[in-house]
């Protein structure tokens, strides 16, 4: 289902089986939005319409997570690289009808969309990544204030099945936690969208998976991430960068030097709020957005 209007809810089969749920609506250039954790595609429901008036939008909900599939992971985390679930993106546009595109990503949606350019540089024309820095930096200079404020990065690596019987016991609490500990705005999350973040992420599968997610974050990821940066691979399409003005990212970070050491054409600037730009600023975020994805 999709709480998003003008949209109309997809499901579309890629490879092994795999099905990948959203939405789509619009036309024009493709535009593929991506969502972070805990949140499925709903999150882009206050920007989606307006991009839809000049781009064909497809909000996904990446493997895992929302109505899409939701394999078990396996002991390398291969199953929840974001190789992988780049891969899975980049087979769905195709299947869609569109060879090349434009990404934006936020949270987790934003480190698949990295992964998404190093990998397939041919597919992606320009890509925008929301209130991130590479988690290869960020594991790097991990220190005492990134585990006080990252600290489920550490809680949902451990091994199954302690995080998952945790947040399990009561899948409401921690989300709704997790909205209010990162966002500055509390009022902006609107109860349909909550409401649709609560019906997927109670389901016992969406907590495993979103856990082999951060489980694959600290293992497999940083070992591509490695390659790349030992190979000097970097993103070479438009980047731009966006975070939030009273958020952890922007107040740990110089967030526009750090991505320069990882993408060549690198742009960006804040906007108010915490970490859910699209929905603390709706209005910002949309128009960086469409500034941009308009050169």
């Amino acid at each position: 289902m999709t709480i998003i209007k003008g949209h109309a809810p997809f499901r579309q089969t890629i490879t092994d089986g795999m099905t990948i749920a959203g939405a789509i609506g619009g036309s024009g250039p493709p535009l593929l939005l991506l969502h972070g954790y805990p949140q499925t595609h709903a999150m882009w429901h206050a920007i989606a319409p307006a991009l839809a008036e000049s781009f064909t939008v497809v909000a996904a909900d990446l493997r895992g997570y929302g109505d899409s599939d939701k394999p078990v992971d396996d002991p390398a985390h291969l199953t929840y690289s974001k190789r992988a679930m780049a891969a899975d993106m980049v087979e769905l546009m195709e299947r869609l009808g569109f060879l090349h595109f434009a990404v934006v990503g936020h949270d987790r949606g934003a480190r698949v969309t990295h992964r998404m350019c190093l990998d397939h540089p041919d597919r992606i024309m320009r890509a925008a990544v929301l209130d991130i820095v590479p988690t290869h930096h960020m594991y790097l200079t991990a220190d005492r204030e990134f585990a006080t404020a990252y600290y489920h990065w550490f809680f949902l690596i451990q091994p199954a099945p302690l995080p998952e019987r945790l947040i399990g016991a009561d899948p409401e609490f921690w989300l709704r936690s997790k909205l209010a500990h990162w966002g500055r705005a509390p009022t902006a999350f609107t109860a349909t969208a909550v409401a649709e973040y609560l019906r997927c992420f109670r389901n016992p599968a969406t907590i495993a998976a979103s856990c082999a997610d951060y489980r694959a974050a600290a293992s497999i990821d940083l070992t591509h991430d490695d390659e790349d940066v030992r190979a000097g691979r970097k993103v070479r399409c438009p980047l731009l960068v966006l975070w939030g003005a009273d958020g952890f990212v922007g107040r740990k970070y110089n967030v526009l030097e750090v991505w320069r050491q990882y993408a060549v054409d690198v742009q960006g600037h804040s906007v108010p709020g915490g970490h859910f730009l699209p929905e603390e600023a709706p209005a910002e975020t949309l128009a960086a957005l469409q500034s941009f994805l308009a050169e």
